[in-house]
């Protein structure tokens, strides 16, 4: 892709140098020469052998140290690839979700921030993330996956990252697994209580939330055995306010010389006289040089790109976050112990967008000389900012949306020693998970006099306004406050759900061989029987007939929502508009859906979009290995895992059935140079499998309604094959001092069968649509290098003793092949792109000080800007939107006040940063700009 205002990356020669220059470095360091004993706790089974290991339990410390110095523990015993995050202490991780937690992980990266959070992990760059629970597939509602940030941090005692897989693990997720960690009873030698409290106040929004959770666990002697009981509980509330403005897509004008039938700068539409003329969603867009030409009638007529509109989002909103986990533990006597778990995540949100609207292109009002009303980017025929665009139609649009999940996860299991090599596992869960969501709002309309913008009045920030009318006196059209200059428009009152279930059956066993290296053989099957449903209700698109009385802001004041002090002065846009309160719409909804003439009360009918049930049947075998050559060890695990999926689906009145079967296998050999230092190379194959959204074959349609002169359509592919990738993985670690190391690997996806959309042009009871629909028709390829570091300087002096430094560092190269097609849909030939979510770089520092009672953290997080999603194929700017470069710097400290009692203060965002967005040219593409809250918090914890 030619991205001529971006930096150049040489890719290539730089990751080829990488993995000879980590192995040099870390080859010319002295050997530790501490004893270590043989074998240690790993993440895949915490009583299993495990090469020699610096015995890093030698350090005694509580804190972040102490916590960093437990994850290098599960990292070094580890038999895959594995980064972990160990709490400082009961629920001490100072972030609010689990999506924060992550985000100082050596390779992982979070996106997508909006609500007040993050809410996206990324593993090396893949989003494609396996999530477990205690080694238990979770996922929320008719999604394969979990919604991350539905996890509170209070409730976690650890996460394991796993970057590669072993047989036994689930096949999923081709960027990694999440395995995480909850508290259990026997975690605790006896009585264990703890009560934390924050309370986190958000900047924007200007409130003060809490956030609260409790733990209480006991264990007694039982006969000859012990018995346990744990709950945990959680309760988070955020009210947030996200700030944005942005500039609309591109559009091509005609310039000061049209043909006949149209005026200077009049927008061109695509098609004239039966004829193509230009076409929306080309990859890189319509070119930009001066001069630039589409034809006409057989002639070539010069043309210039601006913006179609311009739009400001001003969204509040409420989000609570109930959770609870319950563990009871058993065990009878040392040959045996038996689990009940219970899991409920819960997510509550109600959040009102109070959105601006005003189209900037074309309205027949342009003055007589037009062409001095606008400024172009030097050396290009993109308009930067137009004035006296006269005429233009605005609405406005109080956008309420509530939505609600209840997720349960119920699992019992026991283990078994059947003699001294046997040891068998086996559990039975249940998981049910539902979301529901409806959108009410309502638009106001008005055409002004007048709006000037300019697209970019400094660092990719759009500036709009509207103008006075000097002949109407006692009304200021600059005033998009004022409810009198604004009539009712549209309604929209929608709703949504989507259910999923699974009963998930598992046997495992471990048997301790003498068979040669071989030292243990794993194996074990799964039985996964999952179903998953959606479901919606649109509302007909009737207007409000504005001869009534109640058609008007004036019959009902409480109507009226102003929104105050928009963006912070950090951009030249209207800080107050009116808008229809989406609150009054809500409280009475039977009542504006009677005026509207649309159904009410039990006349509003659900109907479901699809039905899936989905039968996987898993079986494993592996083995564990050694050689032992004296200073020196090699050990490894080789293993296959077998997978078939049947799946059934119905959409409406149609069926469809899938089956699909795969043998993956994985191979990863470990050699010990020295006790601290070690050399891991991987291998492994790994699915991911279509969303069962994206196996819906039904087409929705949704109306043109910016105008453009065509619709959109979006459909599924009941044929969706499962994604494959091929994984390799080389990795150096270097447990140079108790507590410390350094560590890198590189690593390589080679990605088949990935899915893509095929636009084409359509026409649906007499009108156009561009119809958007998935294959699997790309592929892709992942190279990369990660780099991480923790380091605790012993005998520093004086007060510079307790200071420390977590680092790392991922750079990252990817490809994907994506198909072109023409209007047809036919396929004319392919684009290579980066994949999506994809940066460059990426890195994070902690700067950490612990001494006594006293610890604080200085943490910073960056990465480099990407390729997010693709805009919908209406317009002339490049189908790639492009999120810039994000980066937060947060702080957080603690005070042990007694042996009991912590008082902590953290706070993120703290330089208060815009997170921008452009069409693959940030010089003159530019697109979004939003603003989000930083927040600051106080807390306590208590514990006995």
């Amino acid at each position: 892709m030619n991205r001529p205002t971006r930096r150049p990356q040489p890719h290539a020669l730089r990751l080829a140098a990488l993995p000879a220059a980590l192995a040099l470095a870390m080859a010319a360091l002295p050997a530790t020469a501490q004893d270590a004993p043989r074998t240690c706790p790993t993440a895949d089974d915490p009583a299993a052998p495990c090469a020699d290991a610096v015995a890093l339990d030698r350090v005694e410390v509580r804190g972040l140290r102490g916590s960093l110095v437990d994850a290098l523990t599960i990292k070094q015993g580890s038999m895959q690839i594995v980064d972990a995050i160990v709490a400082e202490d009961i629920g001490k991780f100072p972030d609010n979700n689990l999506v924060e937690a992550l985000q100082r992980v050596t390779g992982v990266q979070t996106t997508d921030r909006g609500d007040g959070e993050v809410s996206t992990v990324s593993i090396r760059g893949l989003n494609d993330v396996n999530t477990t629970i205690n080694g238990r597939n979770i996922f929320t509602a008719s999604g394969r996956s979990v919604a991350l940030a539905d996890v509170p941090a209070s409730l976690l005692a650890s996460v394991e990252v796993f970057k590669t897989r072993s047989a036994a693990h689930i096949e999923t997720g081709i960027a990694g697994t999440l395995d995480i960690r909850t508290h259990r009873p026997f975690d605790f030698d006896g009585r264990r209580f703890v009560v934390a409290a924050r309370a986190i106040h958000q900047e924007q929004n200007n409130e003060t939330d809490p956030n609260v959770s409790l733990l209480a666990s006991n264990t007694w002697d039982v006969g000859g055995g012990r018995f346990g009981a744990l709950v945990n509980v959680s309760y988070a509330e955020t009210n947030y306010r996200d700030q944005s403005v942005t500039a609309g897509a591109m559009v091509p004008f005609f310039t000061d010389n049209p043909p006949e039938g149209f005026v200077s700068y009049e927008r061109i539409p695509t098609i004239i006289d039966g004829a193509d003329v230009w076409q929306p969603g080309l990859e890189a867009g319509l070119p930009f040089a001066p001069g630039s030409t589409v034809p006409v009638r057989g002639q070539q007529y010069e043309y210039v790109l601006s913006r179609d509109a311009v739009f400001a989002s001003d969204l509040t909103g409420k989000r609570e976050r109930p959770a609870a986990s319950v563990s009871l533990q058993w065990a009878p006597d040392d040959a045996s112990e038996y689990v009940f778990e219970a899991f409920y995540n819960g997510y509550r949100n109600e959040s009102f967008n109070s959105l601006l609207f005003s189209f900037v292109d074309w309205w027949g009002a342009l003055g007589d000389n037009p062409g001095q009303n606008i400024e172009l980017y030097p050396g290009t025929n993109i308009v930067r900012a137009r004035r006296g665009i006269g005429f233009p139609y605005n609405f406005t649009s109080g956008d309420l949306s509530t939505g609600r999940t209840d997720s349960f996860l119920y699992a019992l299991g026991g283990r078994w020693d059947v003699g001294e090599r046997l040891k068998l596992r086996s559990e039975v869960t249940y998981q049910d998970s539902e979301y529901e969501t409806d959108f009410f709002a309502m638009r106001a309309e008005r055409v002004t006099r007048s709006v000037w913008v300019d697209f970019n009045a400094g660092g990719g920030k759009p500036a709009f306004g509207f103008d006075d009318d000097p002949e109407t006196p006692g009304i200021d059209e600059s005033d998009t406050a004022d409810p009198a200059q604004w009539n009712l428009a549209q309604l929209y009152d929608n709703a949504n759900y989507a259910r999923g279930d699974a009963v998930t059956f598992t046997f495992d066993g471990d048997y301790a061989a003498d068979w040669g290296p071989f030292h243990k053989v794993s194996f074990g099957v799964r039985y996964d029987d999952r179903s998953a449903s959606e479901g919606m209700r649109v509302g007909p698109d009737n207007a409000c007939d504005l001869a009534l009385p109640d058609c008007s802001f004036a019959a009902r004041p409480g109507l009226v929502h102003t929104n105050r002090g928009f963006f912070d002065g950090r951009s030249d846009v209207p800080s107050s508009w009116v808008v229809p309160d989406g609150h009054y719409i809500r409280a009475n909804a039977d009542f504006y859906r009677q005026l509207y003439g649309r159904p009410t009360g039990d006349q509003l009918v659900m109907t479901e979009n699809f039905n899936v049930g989905e039968i996987t049947t898993n079986a494993y075998v592996q083995g564990d290995f050694a050689f032992d050559f004296g200073e020196r060890t090699l050990d490894g695990q080789v293993g296959l895992r077998y997978v078939d999926v049947d799946t059934d689906m119905r959409f409406g009145e149609g069926t469809a059935s899938a089956s699909a079967s795969k043998v993956l296998p994985s191979l990863i050999l470990r050699y010990s140079f020295t006790p601290g230092l070690m050399a891991r190379l991987a291998y492994g194959e790994t699915l991911r499998r279509p969303g069962f959204a994206q196996l819906n074959p039904n087409i929705i349609y949704t109306d043109d309604v910016t105008n453009i002169g065509y619709g959109t359509a979006t459909g599924g592919n009941p044929n969706l094959r499962p994604t494959e990738s091929k994984n390799y993985d080389l990795g150096l670690e270097w447990y140079f001092a108790p507590g410390s190391a350094l560590y890198g690997t590189v690593f390589r996806r080679e990605i088949e069968g990935m899915v893509s959309d095929f636009r084409r042009r359509v026409t649906y009871e007499g009108y156009d649509y561009i119809l958007t629909q998935p294959d699997n028709a790309s592929s892709g390829e992942l190279e990369g290098v990660e780099l991480g570091l923790v380091w605790f300087p012993d005998n520093l002096p004086g007060l510079l003793d307790g200071f420390g430094i977590q680092a790392s560092y991922t750079a990252l190269d990817s490809s994907q092949q994506i198909p072109i097609t023409n209007t047809a849909g036919e396929v004319v030939g392919s684009t290579t792109t980066p994949m999506f979510g994809i940066s460059d770089t990426s890195y994070s520092v902690v700067l950490a000080y612990e001494r006594a009672r006293f610890g604080a953290r200085l943490s910073y997080v960056w990465r480099d800007d990407f390729l997010h999603h693709y805009e919908a194929p209406q317009f002339a700017n490049p189908l790639g939107v492009y999120f810039d470069a994000e980066k937060s710097l947060d702080f957080q400290m603690s005070w042990e006040a007694s042996d009991s009692l912590s008082l902590t203060f953290d706070a993120t965002n703290l330089t208060n940063e815009l997170y921008q967005s452009y069409y693959q040219y940030p010089g003159t593409h530019n697109f979004g700009t939003a603003l989000y809250s930083r927040t600051f918090a106080v807390g306590l914890r208590y514990r006995f």
